[in-house]
């Protein structure tokens, strides 16, 4: 099983790189970066802001990913999630070669459809309906898949038009592509058509049904469902002792799934979703105090991960 690290992007870039590289040294297999440009109205869970919570800093994922990928030289780097509305699907293909090349072939190129209504309205960017955004990110699965495996793409469709359009040079090798996604409608059926991987907030009991319908579509897609890694987004939160348990036991955000409770306890939940096929688990670092957060990357490794 992989463990994944993601970052705050509210915190400077000399933070995120010594967590990132802190990561790497202590056994961690990837380094995630959010895609946004503000945060939403509310603010993001667990997290102290000032009057207006759409003032928290953030920064661009994109330019952090290129740094990352040069400077963390061990591990996967990628998006949990990019969000297809901001940016034309031909020009996240070359980013994403790009960014391959000066990986060394670590990059995974995560994926979604869109969902924070503030940025889109402050920026211009098109928000449109959930089935508009779904329509769109669909079409641009297909423009990226072919830009990075044809000569030239054409693609004619509702949402984007390219013509005789090239990608050179290639990604070498082809990123895995990511997708997080939940809805059963329309987003797992191009989960299990176009990606290579799956992400999803969730504990066992909310994943389980999602894994078998995942597993149902990729086999009408005449695919081996194996070949789809899948991977849970949640929070992590140590509570050793019985003061702690109360401490952190207040601080989950509701309805936000977290692994809580000592190593042991966290070892078994862990075991959970390895059991039910998990490839990885992905642990944000939105919630973990800044001037603890590496030693909490080497205890995770060190009383969990290592116990797996």
């Amino acid at each position: 099983m992989r463990f994944g690290f993601w970052l705050d992007t509210s915190n400077s870039w000399q933070h995120m790189l010594a967590m990132s590289r802190a990561s790497e040294q202590s056994g961690w297999d990837g380094i995630w970066v959010p895609d946004h440009f503000m945060p939403p109205p509310e603010g993001y869970p667990d997290q102290e802001y000032g009057r207006d919570p759409e003032l928290g800093e953030v920064r661009e994922s994109w330019s952090l990913a290129a740094a990352l990928a040069a400077s963390v030289p061990r591990v996967r780097i990628g998006h949990m999630v990019a969000g297809n509305t901001y940016r034309h699907p031909a020009l996240i293909a070359n980013m994403a070669a790009a960014i391959q090349e000066v990986a060394g072939g670590r990059f995974v190129m995560g994926l979604g459809a869109g969902w924070q209504e503030n940025e889109h309205r402050y920026y211009g960017f098109d928000y449109g309906t959930t089935k508009s955004r779904i329509d769109r990110f669909e079409e641009a699965c297909e423009i990226i898949q072919k830009l990075f495996t044809q000569e030239r793409t054409d693609f004619s469709g509702e949402h984007y038009t390219i013509h005789n359009a090239p990608l050179m040079p290639k990604p070498d090798p082809v990123p895995p592509f990511m997708i997080g996604a939940q809805g059963e409608k329309r987003m797992l059926p191009i989960v299990a058509k176009w990606a290579d991987e799956w992400n999803m907030w969730g504990l066992p009991p909310a994943l389980a049904p999602k894994m078998a319908k995942l597993d149902q579509l990729c086999e009408e897609n005449g695919r081996d469902p194996k070949s789809l890694a899948r991977s849970a987004a949640v929070l992590l939160y140590w509570a050793d002792t019985p003061e702690e348990r109360k401490r952190q036991a207040d601080r989950i955000p509701p309805g936000r799934p977290a692994l809580f409770g000592s190593p042991a306890e966290i070892q078994e939940q862990v075991a959970d979703f390895q059991n039910l096929g998990v490839d990885e688990i992905i642990i944000p670092d939105f919630n973990l105090a800044r001037e603890e957060t590496a030693e909490i990357l080497a205890r995770f490794i060190g009383e969990v991960a290592s116990q797996i």
